[in-house]
């Protein structure tokens, strides 16, 4: 398919203009949010916070879009959420709302047919509504128990007709909601992630020492005295890039990594007959396996090593990890 030629009215000139007065009308109404953040807004955030329901957004049009990402938002943080589209309410899917539901109702005009047909049901089983409308005086502004105003002076659209700031507004509305309500409910990064198991911060803040360090048994170690060159060999073995040195109650008390065997190369010892106490780091960082895994992320890189030793509540060595294993869990 041949795509159609530019129109012969357009100009880079004057598309960059309309970019950017886009932007600068878009920011404008969103921050004329700030000043309507009152009373309203705190009564809406208690509602949502005392119901012992579920909290249904809907919309219809732009507004539904807008609706769907906010439940989509509330649900991820803390709040139990989802979307409910106006027309199928009204054939049906009023049933998945109940007495102790709470409705967030989304409507720029807030005068949408769909919506205002539901409202009566709404009311009659004991539900809770709570409109965002472009204007206070509406009919689902009046109908309402909490009326937030997510009004804009005027569109980003030269015509002032397309849905372009008022739906910023809204989705900038809701994500104030969301926030609000996170924050009441001590609702913090862990719970974010086990909300979001799947993704980077999920595996950053799930993922625990346990889970990606390699236990004792593929930790080469060696005991106090033992040659350089037989610690050598135990370390190539282990393919970790260290020997880990213990005492008789496995307790590490020496680490020897491939840094310190180029040392040893430097200092010219003799890797036949020297003893590893001679090369060995001793007093070695270790860490606890139900710590986090970006902890150790963290402790390795203050330190500038690149592996820890991994020890239980009795000091005794259980394993060991480096920064190969935790790109590999990819938690860095």
């Amino acid at each position: 398919m041949i795509p159609s030629p530019p129109s012969r009215r357009y100009s880079a000139e004057r598309a960059l203009a309309l970019g950017r007065q886009t932007l600068g009308i878009e920011a404008a109404a969103v921050d004329a949010l700030q000043h309507r953040i009152n009373g309203d807004f705190a009564r809406a955030v208690a509602l949502i916070l005392d119901s012992q329901g579920r909290l249904i957004v809907s919309g219809m049009g732009k507004s539904g879009h807008i609706a769907r990402k906010i439940a989509a938002t509330m649900a991820s943080t803390g709040t139990p959420a989802y979307f409910v589209h106006p027309a199928e309410a009204s054939h049906g899917d009023l049933g998945m709302i109940t007495r102790d539901d709470i409705l967030l109702a989304l409507s720029n005009s807030g005068e949408s047919e769909e919506l205002l047909r539901i409202v009566p049901a709404i009311k009659r089983q004991g539900a809770r509504l709570i409109s965002m409308t472009g204007v206070p005086t509406s009919t689902l502004a009046r109908e309402a128990d909490v009326h937030l105003d997510a009004g804009v002076a005027q569109e980003a659209c030269p015509h002032n007709l397309a849905p372009t700031a008022s739906t910023t507004a809204a989705l900038a509305l809701g994500d104030a909601l969301a926030v609000a309500l996170l924050d009441a409910r001590g609702f913090g990064p862990e719970d974010f992630a086990r909300s979001h198991p799947g993704g980077s911060l999920g595996r950053r803040l799930l993922t625990h020492v346990r889970d990606v360090m390699r236990p004792a048994e593929r930790v080469p170690t060696v005991v106090p005295g033992t040659v350089i060159g037989d610690a050598i060999v135990a370390m190539s073995r282990g393919g970790l890039g260290l020997v880990a040195i213990t005492d008789d109650t496995q307790r590490p008390i020496g680490i020897f990594t491939d840094g310190d065997l180029r040392r040893a190369f430097e200092n010219r010892l003799d890797l036949r007959d020297a003893r590893i106490d001679q090369a060995m780091h001793h007093a070695p960082q270790s860490i606890g396996p139900d710590r986090l895994a970006v902890e150790a992320v963290e402790m390795m890189e203050r330190l500038r090593i690149n592996a820890l030793l991994v020890t239980n509540e009795h000091q005794q060595l259980i394993g060991a990890l480096n920064m190969h294993d935790l790109f590999t869990a990819k938690v860095i």
